[in-house]
């Protein structure tokens, strides 16, 4: 039972997300050779303010 954990900004759409899911599902079952069924995935939203790279925040970045 592969589980893939994802962890993104928060905002991005039901629709993208469900476009992810898929995908990684797709990919998983074709690489490890398992039932669709069997692929878990995970989808953690993380406030840009509760993440950092490099010392910043990436709320405080100009992006």
């Amino acid at each position: 039972m592969p589980i893939l954990r994802v962890e993104i900004f928060e905002g991005r759409s039901a629709e993208k997300k469900r476009e992810l899911v898929q995908g990684l599902t797709a990919e998983t079952v074709r690489v490890l050779e398992c039932g669709e069924a069997s692929v878990n995935v995970i989808i953690d939203e993380v406030k840009k303010e509760n993440w950092a790279v490099g010392g910043e925040l990436y709320s405080d970045k100009l992006v």
